[in-house]
């Protein structure tokens, strides 16, 4: 079975990242920033036409990241629930969240 790239996650899952297919600058940086193997991460948005992912840290941090860059991060699904961001984002906040 093809491992899953992050560029494939669905929107508000969460995922874990299982490794980083980069090297050099573009590794240093999705490390800084907290992109790393092991860490957690929600799909927020995908721009239209092939643009960037908007995505959530475990820690909190958000970042738009590359198409072409989410192609070279290989991701687990960690929570596969109907929970949607929303929800996820208010449990965090302790804030009640009601969707219609």
């Amino acid at each position: 079975m093809t491992p899953l790239s992050l560029a494939e996650a669905v929107t508000g899952r969460r995922v874990r990242i299982t490794s980083v297919d980069l090297e050099g600058e573009a590794a240093a940086w999705l490390g800084a920033v907290g992109l790393h193997e092991g860490e957690e991460l929600i799909v927020l948005r995908r721009a239209a036409l092939g643009g960037p992912l908007h995505v959530r840290t475990g820690g909190g941090g958000e970042f738009a990241v590359a198409r072409e860059v989410a192609q070279l991060i290989c991701i687990a699904v960690i929570d596969a629930a109907s929970e949607s961001v929303e929800e996820s984002a208010g449990a965090r906040l302790g804030e009640k969240v009601v969707t219609l």
